[in-house]
C-alpha cells in the first residue's frame, strides 16, 4: 500500500497502470490543478474537510482512519489489491455483464487464497439453510413487492432468498401486467449481507463462478431497473450490509429508514464484494468511496449514504 500527500507529490501521476491500494491524503480544503492526477489515480483519499467531490472522503482524523486501512490492507493484502484492480477495470465502463463476469472471477479467485481460507479453517461446520417462503411475492394491482423473509438473521443472503429473490425478479420481467416493483425486507433489517454459514460450501472456484454468474441476482436487477426505472424502489431499514447494499444499489430508488446503516465488510472475509457491488456502488458513488467502505470496514449512518447518492430519500 502507498500513501501520497497529494498536496505535495512532485511527479505526476502514473497511468496505464494497476498500483495496487494507493491512499491519497489531502489536508487542505483546496488543492492546485497539479493534484488533479493523484486525485484521479488514487484509491481513495481521505480529508478532514467538507467536500462534494466523490474522489474524496471526509474524516474526523486522517491519521486513525489511514491506521485502519492500513491494518485492514496489511491483513488482507491480496484481497484489498484485487478490489482496487476490480474497481479500476470497472471505472467507465457501462457493460453490466463483463462488470459483473471480471468481479465474479475475481471473487472466485480469492475463494481460493489463502486469506479467504485462513477465514473458513477459523469457522464452524457449514450448513444450509432451507425454507420454503424465504422470499415473499405480494401482487397488489400492477405492483410487485419482493420483500425478504428471514428476520430472525436479519435477511441474511441465503442461497434460498437468492432463488426466491431470482423467481421474483423474473415474473417482474416476465409479466407484462406489472408495472412496479420493490424490494423490501421483513424485521429489523433489510438485508445483513450474505449467509456466512453457507460461506465456503462450493467444492472449487471455478464451479462457484459458473454458478454465481448463470444464478445471477444482479444481472436482473440491472434487468429490472432497466425496464422500471424510478418504478423500481428499495425499502431499506436497519442492516444493509455487503450483498444487501449491493443488490439495493441496481435502483434507482433506493428509500431508507433513519435508523439504517450501510457497509461493505467483505475485506475481512479475504474477499470483495460479490453480489454486484463493483458494478453498481461505484455509478452511485464513485469507485473511490467504494473502495473506502471496502478498506476501511466502516459503516455509514443513513445522512451520509444521502449525502453521498447511495440512498435516494429518508423516509421520515
Amino acid at each position: 500500500m502507498e500513501v501520497v500527500d497529494v498536496l505535495c507529490a512532485d511527479e505526476s501521476a502514473p497511468h496505464g497502470a494497476l498500483p495496487g491500494v494507493v491512499i491519497g491524503v489531502c489536508r487542505a480544503s483546496a488543492w492546485p490543478d497539479a493534484s488533479e492526477g493523484w486525485l484521479d489515480h488514487a484509491t481513495v483519499t481521505l480529508t478532514e474537510h467538507e467536500t462534494a467531490d466523490r474522489r474524496l472522503v471526509r474524516v474526523e482524523s486522517i491519521d486513525s482512519v489511514l491506521a485502519e486501512i492500513t491494518a485492514n490492507v496489511t491483513r488482507h493484502p491480496v484481497a484489498a489489491a484485487v478490489c482496487d484492480d476490480v474497481l479500476r477495470a470497472a471505472a467507465g465502463r457501462e457493460s453490466t455483464v463483463a462488470g459483473l463476469v471480471t468481479e465474479s472471477l475475481a471473487y472466485s479467485t480469492l475463494q481460493a487464497g489463502p486469506e479467504f481460507r485462513g477465514w473458513l479453517a477459523d469457522q464452524g461446520p457449514r450448513v444450509t439453510h432451507s425454507q420454503d417462503d424465504a422470499v415473499l411475492l405480494d401482487r397488489e394491482g400492477s405492483s410487485l413487492t419482493i420483500t425478504f423473509n428471514r428476520p430472525t438473521r436479519h435477511n441474511a443472503f441465503s442461497n434460498a432468498l437468492r432463488a426466491g429473490l431470482i423467481k421474483g425478479l423474473t415474473v417482474a420481467l416476465a409479466d407484462p401486467t406489472i408495472d412496479a416493483v420493490t424490494l423490501a425486507g421483513s424485521g429489523r433489517s433489510f438485508c445483513s449481507g450474505g449467509d456466512l454459514a453457507e460461506f465456503g460450501t462450493f467444492g472449487d472456484p471455478a464451479h462457484s463462478h459458473l454458478a454465481r454468474t448463470r444464478h445471477s441476482p444482479g444481472l436482473l436487477l440491472d434487468l429490472v431497473a432497466g425496464k422500471f426505472g424510478a418504478r423500481f424502489g428499495v425499502r431499506a431499514q436497519g442492516a444493509v450490509l455487503g450483498s444487501g447494499l449491493e443488490m439495493a444499489a441496481f435502483s434507482s430508488a433506493v428509500d431508507a429508514y433513519p435508523d439504517s446503516v450501510f457497509g461493505l465488510p467483505e475485506l475481512t472475509l479475504g474477499l470483495i464484494p460479490g453480489a454486484g457491488g463493483t458494478v453498481s456502488l461505484p455509478r452511485r458513488i464513485g469507485r473511490w468511496r467504494t473502495a473506502f467502505l471496502v478498506l476501511s470496514g466502516r459503516k455509514i449512518d443513513a445522512p451520509t449514504a444521502l449525502d453521498w447518492g447511495v440512498i435516494d430519500t429518508i423516509i421520515t
